[in-house]
């Protein structure tokens, strides 16, 4: 069974940066799309970004591109977002999500448990 593991939440100022890391357990982790999702509150679950398994392919939420990065860690079954330049509006649960499928963007079939990022003025 797929476990994914979220760490690298916190609370920051606006302007400032946060690294979130994810671990893959349980299955075969260079066969694995991976992605990032975020939910606000009262607000419903959205796609943050993705990276397939088959060619590396990313894909970015609007709202994130050129702000956010993702990337992978093959030999430490790891994904990583870094977040930059962030915003009050940024502030959500963000979950990392893991699937078989090859898009970037594809809806995931495991979840890890959420970690909390805050973004003050």
């Amino acid at each position: 069974q797929v476990q994914l593991v979220e760490s690298g939440g916190g609370m920051v100022r606006a302007g400032g940066s946060l690294r979130l890391s994810c671990t893959l357990s349980g299955g075969t982790f260079t066969r694995h799309t991976m992605a990032w999702f975020r939910q606000a509150p009262g607000k419903e679950r959205q796609f943050v970004a993705g990276m397939s398994w088959v060619n590396g392919h990313i894909e970015y939420d609007d709202s994130t591109k050129g702000r956010f990065t993702i990337s992978r860690d093959n030999g430490n079954n790891m994904v990583f977002l870094q977040m930059n330049s962030l915003k009050p509006e940024d502030t959500a649960v963000y979950y990392c999500a893991a699937n078989r499928a090859t898009a970037a963007r594809s809806e995931p079939a495991y979840w890890g448990q959420g970690t909390q990022v805050t973004v003050s003025l």
